[in-house]
């Protein structure tokens, strides 16, 4: 029986996630929205695809929860973006009541599904996502982190001239101005960048790492990335999926690991057919240890906001 992914949220992030997933013929998709027509059109857009693409993965656009039953995966895209007048905790309580709802939702109908989150505000979505499923930390994991280093490494790679493919870089923390992108343990073909890239141009870099989203939403101008954002999301459902026990930076709950106690925070994970499989401890210097408690203080305080 082949695995099946839902896709909760039809926009640009959610749909291309569809792609990726059914081009890679990883799943069967079901993509939801509470617009009526919209995930119904771009799937069949997308089923139609397949022939061309010769791949046989089925893809169904729905409003109905029902349609979702039994997935093994559950993407959480949906949310509504910010608006010009609205405060940051206009936008967190908007936000945590989709969550809410929605979770409760698939959660219902699919009680042994893992839940990936891409809604923002990341940390602090995952962490009311966690808290409404009542499922184990293992089951909810956030996607912040896959993003970030994928900024990180394109940039590493561009400044570099070399393939991405030699290019290996982590990015921990929120996901956000607080994120910690890692030059430490950032590697090109095994070579520290610190070893490559003078220290005020690698400092440039992980600045543009850190405004990575705010680049694409000026350039844009009404939208948001959704191209890298979605193959992050989809790198992780893959992991989970072909249970590759692969190491990724993602947001997962703590439990003192990092000296951080009951709050999402992106460190590295390593997913397989469980969803989160270990949380994996590297050394940190004290720059880079405080700079990943600023990180984890800033969630703690949209937590605080929504109450979770």
């Amino acid at each position: 029986m082949r695995k099946k992914v839902t896709i909760v949220g039809a926009g640009n992030v959610g749909a291309t996630a569809a792609h990726w997933i059914a081009a890679k013929e990883l799943a069967d998709v079901v993509l939801i929205d509470i617009m009526e027509g919209v995930p119904q059109g771009k799937a069949l857009d997308l089923l139609q695809a397949m022939p061309i693409e010769k791949r046989d993965s089925h893809i169904l656009g729905t409003n109905d929860y029902a349609d979702t039953a039994n997935s093994d995966i559950v993407v959480i895209t949906a949310g509504i973006p910010r608006k010009p007048g609205m405060s940051r905790d206009d936008l967190l309580n908007t936000n945590s009541k989709i969550m809410s709802d929605v979770v409760g939702k698939v959660t219902a109908v699919s009680p042994n599904c893992i839940l990936i989150i891409v809604s923002n505000p990341l940390d602090a979505m995952a962490q009311a996502a966690f808290k409404q499923s009542k499922f184990n930390r293992e089951r909810v994991i956030g996607m912040a982190g896959v993003l970030d280093s994928a900024r990180f490494r394109t940039f590493i790679a561009e400044e570099l001239k070399v393939s991405v493919e030699n290019v290996t870089a982590f990015v921990l923390g929120g996901h956000g101005d607080t994120m910690v992108p890692l030059p430490r343990y950032s590697t090109v073909a095994g070579i520290p960048i610190t070893e490559l890239i003078p220290a005020d141009r690698l400092a440039e870099i992980v600045q543009r790492t850190r405004d990575g989203g705010a680049e694409i939403v000026k350039y844009l101008k009404t939208g948001s990335a959704y191209y890298a954002p979605s193959a992050a999301a989809v790198e992780m459902v893959e992991a989970i999926l072909k249970d590759k026990k692969k190491i990724l930076p993602c947001a997962a709950y703590l439990q003192g690991e990092y000296g951080i106690e009951g709050f999402y925070i992106g460190v590295p994970c390593k997913l397989g057919s469980k969803g989160l499989e270990q949380i994996i401890e590297i050394k940190l210097t004290a720059e880079e240890d405080a700079a990943l408690k600023k990180s984890a203080a800033a969630v703690k305080e949209l937590c605080a906001v929504i109450g979770v």
